[in-house]
Protein backbone atom coordinates (compact mmCIF):
# COMPACT_ATOMS: atom_id res chain seq x y z
CA UNK A 1 0.00 0.00 0.00
CA UNK A 2 1.47 3.29 -0.57
CA UNK A 3 2.13 5.72 1.94
CA UNK A 4 0.18 8.67 1.03
CA UNK A 5 -2.64 6.20 0.65
CA UNK A 6 -2.38 4.70 4.18
CA UNK A 7 -1.99 8.83 5.39
CA UNK A 8 -5.11 9.52 2.71
CA UNK A 9 -7.16 6.06 4.35
CA UNK A 10 -6.54 7.42 8.46
CA UNK A 11 -7.04 10.47 7.58
CA UNK A 12 -10.65 10.28 5.72
CA UNK A 13 -11.48 7.37 8.53
CA UNK A 14 -10.65 9.66 11.44
CA UNK A 15 -12.85 12.32 10.04
CA UNK A 16 -15.60 10.06 9.73
CA UNK A 17 -15.04 9.30 13.52
CA UNK A 18 -15.10 12.38 14.72
CA UNK A 19 -18.52 13.15 12.54
CA UNK A 20 -19.80 10.41 13.82
CA UNK A 21 -19.16 11.30 17.41
CA UNK A 22 -20.49 14.75 17.03
CA UNK A 23 -23.96 12.73 15.23
CA UNK A 24 -23.86 10.70 18.65
CA UNK A 25 -23.31 13.86 21.31
CA UNK A 26 -26.46 15.52 19.42
CA UNK A 27 -28.78 12.69 18.96
CA UNK A 28 -27.87 10.62 21.09
CA UNK A 29 -27.31 8.07 19.48
CA UNK A 30 -24.85 5.02 20.16
CA UNK A 31 -21.91 5.75 18.78
CA UNK A 32 -21.00 2.52 18.16
CA UNK A 33 -23.50 1.93 15.66
CA UNK A 34 -23.06 5.21 14.34
CA UNK A 35 -19.46 4.02 13.17
CA UNK A 36 -20.20 0.52 11.97
CA UNK A 37 -22.88 2.14 9.73
CA UNK A 38 -20.46 4.32 8.14
CA UNK A 39 -17.57 1.81 7.55
CA UNK A 40 -20.81 -0.16 5.90
CA UNK A 41 -21.48 2.90 3.74
CA UNK A 42 -17.64 3.29 2.68
CA UNK A 43 -17.00 -0.41 2.99
CA UNK A 44 -17.44 -3.71 0.74
CA UNK A 45 -21.04 -3.72 1.32
CA UNK A 46 -21.74 0.19 0.11
CA UNK A 47 -19.54 2.31 -1.93
CA UNK A 48 -16.39 0.82 -1.61
CA UNK A 49 -14.10 3.24 -1.14
CA UNK A 50 -11.71 1.58 1.79
CA UNK A 51 -8.87 0.33 0.02
CA UNK A 52 -8.52 -3.38 0.19
CA UNK A 53 -5.35 -3.08 2.03
CA UNK A 54 -6.55 -1.28 4.62
CA UNK A 55 -8.74 -3.87 5.68
CA UNK A 56 -5.73 -5.96 7.07
CA UNK A 57 -5.46 -3.83 9.51
CA UNK A 58 -8.45 -5.23 11.17
CA UNK A 59 -6.73 -7.88 13.19
CA UNK A 60 -4.23 -5.38 14.80
CA UNK A 61 -7.18 -2.57 16.00
CA UNK A 62 -9.14 -5.11 17.03
CA UNK A 63 -6.67 -7.12 19.61
CA UNK A 64 -4.88 -4.05 20.10
CA UNK A 65 -8.53 -1.68 21.10
CA UNK A 66 -10.08 -5.29 22.86
CA UNK A 67 -7.05 -5.32 24.90
CA UNK A 68 -7.30 -2.23 25.93
CA UNK A 69 -11.01 -2.55 27.11
CA UNK A 70 -10.04 -5.68 28.72
CA UNK A 71 -7.82 -3.52 30.80
CA UNK A 72 -9.99 -1.37 31.73
CA UNK A 73 -12.97 -3.68 32.69
CA UNK A 74 -10.21 -5.46 34.54
CA UNK A 75 -9.11 -2.43 36.34
CA UNK A 76 -13.50 -2.13 37.65
CA UNK A 77 -12.40 -5.33 39.67
CA UNK A 78 -11.55 -3.56 43.31
CA UNK A 79 -11.94 -4.89 46.22
CA UNK A 80 -15.20 -2.58 46.86
CA UNK A 81 -16.65 -2.60 44.16
CA UNK A 82 -16.33 -7.10 44.68
CA UNK A 83 -17.81 -6.59 47.98
CA UNK A 84 -20.72 -4.81 46.71
CA UNK A 85 -21.43 -6.42 43.83
CA UNK A 86 -19.22 -9.38 42.79
CA UNK A 87 -21.77 -11.76 44.19
CA UNK A 88 -24.76 -10.58 41.65
CA UNK A 89 -22.10 -9.85 38.67
CA UNK A 90 -20.92 -14.15 39.22
CA UNK A 91 -24.54 -14.82 39.52
CA UNK A 92 -26.10 -12.99 36.73
CA UNK A 93 -23.39 -13.53 34.33
CA UNK A 94 -23.38 -17.24 34.63
CA UNK A 95 -27.40 -16.96 34.48
CA UNK A 96 -26.97 -15.59 31.27
CA UNK A 97 -24.44 -17.83 29.48
CA UNK A 98 -26.57 -21.15 30.47
CA UNK A 99 -29.78 -19.72 29.77
CA UNK A 100 -28.82 -18.39 26.09
CA UNK A 101 -26.92 -21.84 25.58
CA UNK A 102 -29.98 -23.44 26.79
CA UNK A 103 -32.38 -21.31 24.82
CA UNK A 104 -30.41 -21.70 21.35
CA UNK A 105 -29.51 -25.07 21.55
CA UNK A 106 -32.94 -26.61 22.23
CA UNK A 107 -34.93 -24.18 19.81
CA UNK A 108 -32.66 -25.02 16.39
CA UNK A 109 -32.86 -28.79 17.66
CA UNK A 110 -36.63 -28.27 17.56
CA UNK A 111 -36.66 -26.45 14.48
CA UNK A 112 -34.80 -29.89 12.98
CA UNK A 113 -30.99 -28.43 13.19
CA UNK A 114 -28.57 -31.54 14.40
CA UNK A 115 -28.30 -31.82 18.22
CA UNK A 116 -24.31 -31.63 17.63
CA UNK A 117 -24.82 -28.22 15.13
CA UNK A 118 -27.22 -27.20 17.64
CA UNK A 119 -24.83 -27.24 20.60
CA UNK A 120 -22.05 -25.02 18.80
CA UNK A 121 -24.03 -22.37 17.86
CA UNK A 122 -25.81 -22.39 21.62
CA UNK A 123 -22.13 -21.88 22.55
CA UNK A 124 -21.63 -19.26 20.17
CA UNK A 125 -24.32 -17.37 21.34
CA UNK A 126 -23.14 -16.91 24.78
CA UNK A 127 -20.59 -14.04 23.27
CA UNK A 128 -20.82 -10.74 23.45
CA UNK A 129 -18.83 -7.49 22.76
CA UNK A 130 -17.51 -5.71 25.82
CA UNK A 131 -16.29 -2.96 23.39
CA UNK A 132 -19.63 -2.29 22.37
CA UNK A 133 -21.35 -2.48 25.16
CA UNK A 134 -18.57 -0.33 27.10
CA UNK A 135 -18.56 2.31 24.95
CA UNK A 136 -22.15 2.83 24.56
CA UNK A 137 -22.64 2.94 29.00
CA UNK A 138 -19.60 5.35 28.72
CA UNK A 139 -21.45 8.01 26.13
CA UNK A 140 -24.48 7.66 28.17
CA UNK A 141 -23.01 8.77 31.02
CA UNK A 142 -24.58 6.05 33.23
CA UNK A 143 -23.00 5.76 37.07
CA UNK A 144 -24.64 3.86 39.43
CA UNK A 145 -25.61 0.48 40.64
CA UNK A 146 -26.52 -1.30 37.21
CA UNK A 147 -24.19 0.47 35.46
CA UNK A 148 -21.01 -1.37 37.38
CA UNK A 149 -23.29 -4.19 37.34
CA UNK A 150 -23.25 -4.60 33.36
CA UNK A 151 -19.61 -3.55 33.05
CA UNK A 152 -18.32 -6.25 35.75
CA UNK A 153 -20.94 -8.90 33.63
CA UNK A 154 -19.25 -7.70 29.87
CA UNK A 155 -15.75 -8.47 32.05
CA UNK A 156 -15.76 -11.84 33.05
CA UNK A 157 -19.23 -13.29 30.63
CA UNK A 158 -16.66 -13.65 27.75
CA UNK A 159 -14.75 -16.53 30.42
CA UNK A 160 -17.79 -18.20 31.05
CA UNK A 161 -18.94 -18.72 27.40
CA UNK A 162 -15.15 -19.86 26.81
CA UNK A 163 -15.78 -22.42 29.03
CA UNK A 164 -19.31 -23.33 27.58
CA UNK A 165 -18.01 -23.04 23.81
CA UNK A 166 -15.38 -25.62 24.89
CA UNK A 167 -17.53 -28.06 26.36
CA UNK A 168 -19.94 -27.64 23.75
CA UNK A 169 -17.42 -28.67 20.91
CA UNK A 170 -16.70 -31.60 23.02
CA UNK A 171 -20.08 -32.99 23.04
CA UNK A 172 -20.43 -32.20 19.11
CA UNK A 173 -17.51 -34.10 19.01
CA UNK A 174 -18.59 -36.96 20.16
CA UNK A 175 -21.75 -36.46 18.89
CA UNK A 176 -20.11 -37.21 15.79
CA UNK A 177 -17.60 -39.77 16.66
CA UNK A 178 -14.67 -37.26 17.01
CA UNK A 179 -12.82 -37.40 20.50
CA UNK A 180 -13.41 -34.58 22.65
CA UNK A 181 -10.45 -34.90 25.05
CA UNK A 182 -8.28 -32.80 22.98
CA UNK A 183 -10.49 -30.26 22.62
CA UNK A 184 -11.26 -29.97 26.32
CA UNK A 185 -7.54 -29.69 27.59
CA UNK A 186 -6.78 -26.98 24.66
CA UNK A 187 -9.67 -25.03 26.46
CA UNK A 188 -7.88 -25.82 29.52
CA UNK A 189 -5.01 -24.32 28.28
CA UNK A 190 -6.10 -21.52 26.84
CA UNK A 191 -8.13 -20.12 29.77
CA UNK A 192 -5.51 -20.64 32.38
CA UNK A 193 -2.88 -19.75 30.07
CA UNK A 194 -3.99 -16.17 30.24
CA UNK A 195 -4.61 -16.17 33.70
CA UNK A 196 -1.34 -16.92 34.32
CA UNK A 197 -0.11 -14.68 31.32
CA UNK A 198 -2.36 -11.68 33.38
CA UNK A 199 -0.89 -12.74 36.53
CA UNK A 200 2.79 -12.24 35.38
CA UNK A 201 2.51 -9.00 33.72
CA UNK A 202 0.08 -8.08 36.51
CA UNK A 203 2.55 -8.33 39.48
CA UNK A 204 5.19 -7.15 38.55
CA UNK A 205 3.40 -4.15 36.73
CA UNK A 206 1.38 -3.29 40.16
CA UNK A 207 5.05 -2.80 41.54
CA UNK A 208 6.40 -0.37 38.51
CA UNK A 209 3.77 1.62 37.07
CA UNK A 210 4.07 5.15 38.88
CA UNK A 211 7.15 4.56 40.10
CA UNK A 212 8.99 6.76 37.13
CA UNK A 213 7.64 9.43 37.94
CA UNK A 214 4.74 10.31 40.64
CA UNK A 215 1.22 10.07 39.80
CA UNK A 216 -0.73 8.50 37.16
CA UNK A 217 1.65 6.37 35.15
CA UNK A 218 3.24 7.37 31.80
CA UNK A 219 1.32 7.21 28.84
CA UNK A 220 4.24 4.55 27.48
CA UNK A 221 3.99 2.72 30.49
CA UNK A 222 0.39 1.89 29.30
CA UNK A 223 1.01 1.46 26.02
CA UNK A 224 3.81 -0.87 27.14
CA UNK A 225 1.11 -2.90 29.36
CA UNK A 226 -1.11 -3.27 26.57
CA UNK A 227 0.39 -4.06 23.87
CA UNK A 228 3.36 -6.67 25.66
CA UNK A 229 0.21 -8.15 26.71
CA UNK A 230 -1.90 -8.55 23.55
CA UNK A 231 1.32 -9.60 21.96
CA UNK A 232 2.56 -12.31 24.34
CA UNK A 233 -0.83 -13.55 25.16
CA UNK A 234 -0.85 -13.85 20.30
CA UNK A 235 2.19 -15.79 20.33
CA UNK A 236 1.04 -18.09 23.11
CA UNK A 237 -2.42 -19.18 21.79
CA UNK A 238 -3.87 -17.63 24.42
CA UNK A 239 -7.01 -15.46 25.33
CA UNK A 240 -6.14 -12.12 25.01
CA UNK A 241 -9.55 -10.58 26.63
CA UNK A 242 -9.01 -13.23 29.76
CA UNK A 243 -5.43 -12.22 30.19
CA UNK A 244 -5.93 -7.87 29.45
CA UNK A 245 -8.66 -8.18 32.08
CA UNK A 246 -6.26 -9.68 35.10
CA UNK A 247 -4.10 -7.65 34.17
CA UNK A 248 -5.91 -4.98 34.89
CA UNK A 249 -7.42 -6.45 38.00
CA UNK A 250 -4.04 -6.68 39.61
CA UNK A 251 -2.85 -4.02 38.87
CA UNK A 252 -5.73 -1.60 40.19
CA UNK A 253 -5.87 -3.72 43.21
CA UNK A 254 -1.95 -4.18 44.20
CA UNK A 255 -0.69 -0.78 42.87
CA UNK A 256 0.18 1.42 45.35
CA UNK A 257 2.32 4.57 43.55
CA UNK A 258 -1.12 6.13 41.82
CA UNK A 259 -4.99 6.30 42.09
CA UNK A 260 -5.84 5.57 38.43
CA UNK A 261 -3.63 2.46 36.94
CA UNK A 262 -5.07 3.30 33.54
CA UNK A 263 -6.11 6.80 33.01
CA UNK A 264 -3.26 7.25 30.43
CA UNK A 265 -5.75 4.16 28.89
CA UNK A 266 -8.72 6.53 28.47
CA UNK A 267 -6.69 8.91 27.07
CA UNK A 268 -5.16 6.80 24.09
CA UNK A 269 -8.18 4.13 24.02
CA UNK A 270 -10.90 6.21 21.75
CA UNK A 271 -8.40 6.81 18.38
CA UNK A 272 -8.10 2.24 18.40
CA UNK A 273 -11.53 2.46 19.38
CA UNK A 274 -12.96 5.12 15.99
CA UNK A 275 -10.22 2.57 13.44
CA UNK A 276 -11.72 -0.92 14.71
CA UNK A 277 -15.56 -0.07 14.52
CA UNK A 278 -15.18 1.61 11.04
CA UNK A 279 -13.08 -1.32 9.45
CA UNK A 280 -15.45 -3.35 11.21
CA UNK A 281 -18.20 -2.07 9.68
CA UNK A 282 -15.80 -1.77 6.29
CA UNK A 283 -15.28 -5.53 6.30
CA UNK A 284 -19.18 -6.65 7.08
CA UNK A 285 -20.86 -7.92 4.16
CA UNK A 286 -24.48 -7.38 4.37
CA UNK A 287 -24.90 -9.97 1.64
CA UNK A 288 -24.47 -12.43 4.53
CA UNK A 289 -28.55 -11.19 6.11
CA UNK A 290 -30.43 -12.67 2.86
CA UNK A 291 -28.08 -16.27 2.88
CA UNK A 292 -29.01 -17.48 6.48
CA UNK A 293 -33.11 -16.96 5.82
CA UNK A 294 -35.49 -18.68 8.66
CA UNK A 295 -32.66 -20.28 10.59
CA UNK A 296 -30.69 -16.76 11.09
CA UNK A 297 -34.46 -15.32 12.54
CA UNK A 298 -34.81 -17.78 14.37
CA UNK A 299 -31.38 -18.01 15.74
CA UNK A 300 -31.56 -14.11 16.27
CA UNK A 301 -34.60 -14.51 18.26
CA UNK A 302 -33.48 -17.49 20.23
CA UNK A 303 -30.64 -15.54 21.24
CA UNK A 304 -32.35 -12.49 21.93
CA UNK A 305 -34.86 -14.23 24.90
CA UNK A 306 -32.21 -16.62 25.90
CA UNK A 307 -30.43 -12.99 27.30
CA UNK A 308 -32.89 -11.69 28.17
CA UNK A 309 -34.25 -14.42 30.37
CA UNK A 310 -31.27 -15.20 31.63
CA UNK A 311 -30.72 -12.15 32.96
CA UNK A 312 -34.39 -11.72 35.08
CA UNK A 313 -33.27 -15.68 36.27
CA UNK A 314 -30.09 -14.47 37.33
CA UNK A 315 -31.02 -11.29 38.72
CA UNK A 316 -33.67 -12.62 40.57
CA UNK A 317 -31.31 -15.19 42.38
CA UNK A 318 -29.26 -12.43 43.24
CA UNK A 319 -31.87 -10.20 44.32
CA UNK A 320 -31.44 -7.39 42.22
CA UNK A 321 -34.46 -4.99 41.65
CA UNK A 322 -37.12 -5.93 39.55
CA UNK A 323 -36.14 -3.25 36.53
CA UNK A 324 -32.57 -4.33 36.57
CA UNK A 325 -33.72 -8.42 36.32
CA UNK A 326 -35.96 -6.82 33.32
CA UNK A 327 -33.67 -4.85 31.29
CA UNK A 328 -29.64 -6.92 32.34
CA UNK A 329 -29.74 -9.14 29.81
CA UNK A 330 -31.45 -7.03 26.64
CA UNK A 331 -28.69 -4.30 27.48
CA UNK A 332 -26.00 -7.32 26.70
CA UNK A 333 -27.07 -7.99 23.49
CA UNK A 334 -23.83 -6.67 21.03
CA UNK A 335 -21.77 -9.38 19.60
CA UNK A 336 -18.50 -9.29 17.74
CA UNK A 337 -14.84 -10.45 17.58
CA UNK A 338 -14.61 -12.96 19.98
CA UNK A 339 -18.15 -14.85 18.31
CA UNK A 340 -16.28 -14.29 15.46
CA UNK A 341 -13.45 -15.80 16.80
CA UNK A 342 -14.97 -18.87 17.99
CA UNK A 343 -16.99 -19.72 14.62
CA UNK A 344 -13.70 -19.45 13.18
CA UNK A 345 -12.70 -22.36 15.42
CA UNK A 346 -15.60 -24.57 15.29
CA UNK A 347 -15.69 -24.12 11.12
CA UNK A 348 -11.52 -25.53 11.26
CA UNK A 349 -12.87 -28.34 13.36
CA UNK A 350 -16.23 -29.43 11.61
CA UNK A 351 -15.88 -28.53 8.41
CA UNK A 352 -19.43 -30.18 7.25
CA UNK A 353 -20.78 -27.36 8.97
CA UNK A 354 -18.45 -24.47 8.03
CA UNK A 355 -20.37 -22.63 5.96
CA UNK A 356 -23.70 -22.26 8.18
CA UNK A 357 -21.79 -21.80 11.08
CA UNK A 358 -19.87 -18.93 9.66
CA UNK A 359 -22.64 -17.59 7.36
CA UNK A 360 -24.99 -17.60 10.14
CA UNK A 361 -22.39 -16.02 13.11
CA UNK A 362 -21.18 -13.45 10.68
CA UNK A 363 -24.81 -12.28 9.27
CA UNK A 364 -26.40 -12.48 13.08
CA UNK A 365 -23.11 -10.19 14.21
CA UNK A 366 -24.22 -7.74 11.84
CA UNK A 367 -28.23 -7.33 13.14
CA UNK A 368 -26.63 -7.57 16.70
CA UNK A 369 -24.03 -4.89 16.09
CA UNK A 370 -26.20 -2.31 14.75
CA UNK A 371 -29.51 -3.35 16.89
CA UNK A 372 -27.82 -3.56 20.27
CA UNK A 373 -26.14 -0.62 21.42
CA UNK A 374 -29.24 1.58 20.81
CA UNK A 375 -31.15 -1.53 23.07
CA UNK A 376 -28.40 -0.84 25.59
CA UNK A 377 -29.15 2.85 25.88
CA UNK A 378 -32.18 2.29 26.00
CA UNK A 379 -31.88 -0.15 28.88
CA UNK A 380 -29.50 2.26 30.99
CA UNK A 381 -32.19 5.49 30.54
CA UNK A 382 -35.24 2.85 31.61
CA UNK A 383 -33.50 1.58 34.68
CA UNK A 384 -32.06 5.00 36.04
CA UNK A 385 -35.72 6.58 35.39
CA UNK A 386 -37.13 3.39 37.46
CA UNK A 387 -34.56 3.76 39.63
CA UNK A 388 -35.23 7.89 40.16
CA UNK A 389 -39.23 7.10 40.28
CA UNK A 390 -38.43 4.27 43.46
CA UNK A 391 -36.57 7.03 45.28
CA UNK A 392 -38.62 9.61 44.84
CA UNK A 393 -41.62 7.46 45.89
CA UNK A 394 -39.79 6.16 48.94
CA UNK A 395 -39.24 10.41 50.02
CA UNK A 396 -37.09 12.34 52.45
Amino acid sequence: MRLELIFLTLGALFLMGLAADELGRRTRLPRVTLLLISGVVVGRSGFDLVPEEAEAWYEFLSIAALTMVAFLLGSGFTRKALVAHGPQILIVSLAIVLVTLACVAAGLTLFGVPLGLALVLGALATATDPAATGDTIRQAGARGRFPDTLKGIVAIDDAWGLIAFSLMMVAAGLLNGHAGAGALAEAGREIGGALLLGAAIGIPGAYLTGRIRPGDPLQSEALGLVFLTAGLAVWLGVSYLLAGMTVGAIIVNFARHHKQAFHEIEHIRWPFMVLFFLLAGVTLDLGHLSTIGWLGLGYAILRGAGRVLGGWVGGWIAGAPVAERRWTGAALLPQAGVAIGMALVAAETFPQWADVIMTLTIGTTVVFELLGPPVTLLALHLVAAAETAADLSEGP
